[in-house]
């Protein structure tokens, strides 16, 4: 009983020397880590003047990650936190392409490159298609008029005309359902007019009721337009 005793003791003070042998080898790949992988392939699109909020992940290193922008150029408005976030409030359109890095915590810290586009776009965008004219009294044109969001809007045109002495008179009028992803929706207007000369307003209301959202887009003439016919 007393060498049974003795061994099972033995065994005791030598069980933590075989956990060590067997952890040590896990412990050091852990300290190693996974390569660096971006796992951010494409950014979901971005809305002029509209909150953006986007996380940035990766897989592998040792946590925790520090990123930066490590080039190129981010929209006006959106920044690049170093946990990864990237959000803001964008405020021109276009499409950019930067590089950003993302390093961890090992020793030594290992980094990873990886380069992004991101596009911004108008929600709702408003052009002239046929530029205001006069064609003897009468006034007119056309506007093309651009869904670029994932929602359907309760869409209003109004286009006015305002003479020098500041009268509006309404040269066009539609209200419609404008489906998501409808590009260049032309929309025409025109009325005869009295003598004088013109500017011509077009505004245009985009009202998404399920998220209370409304947008907006305005065009104005260039130059006055002048009616030498009629009253």
């Amino acid at each position: 009983m007393k060498t049974a005793g003795r061994f099972q003791i033995f065994l005791l003070l030598l069980l933590p020397a075989l956990l060590m042998t067997e952890v040590c080898p896990a412990q050091q790949a852990a300290a190693t880590g996974e390569p660096l992988v971006v796992l951010n392939k494409d950014l979901p699109r971005a809305y002029l003047r509209q909150a953006y909020h986007v996380e940035l992940q990766a897989q592998g290193g040792i946590r925790p990650l520090q990123w930066k922008l490590a080039g190129g150029t981010l929209p006006v408005g959106l920044v690049l936190r170093p946990d990864g976030l990237l959000e803001g409030i964008p405020t021109e359109t276009g499409i950019f392409q930067f590089r950003i890095t993302v390093t961890d915590s090992g020793r030594p810290a290992h980094e990873r490159n990886h380069d992004l586009a991101l596009q911004v776009l108008a929600p709702l965008l408003a052009e002239w298609s046929t530029p205001p004219h006069v064609s003897g009294s009468r006034l007119g044109g056309s506007v093309k008029i651009s869904n670029q969001t994932g929602d359907d809007f309760d869409l209003t045109v109004i286009v006015l005309a305002v003479n020098e002495i500041g009268r509006a008179t309404a040269i066009g009028y539609q209200h419609f359902t404008l489906k998501t992803g409808t590009l260049e929706m032309e929309v025409p207007f025109g009325e005869n007019l009295p003598r004088g000369a013109y500017d011509v307003h077009v505004d245009v209301v985009a009202e998404v009721p399920a998220k209370n959202t409304i947008y907006r887009a305005r065009l104005t003439s260039s130059d006055k337009l002048q009616i030498q016919q009629g009253p």
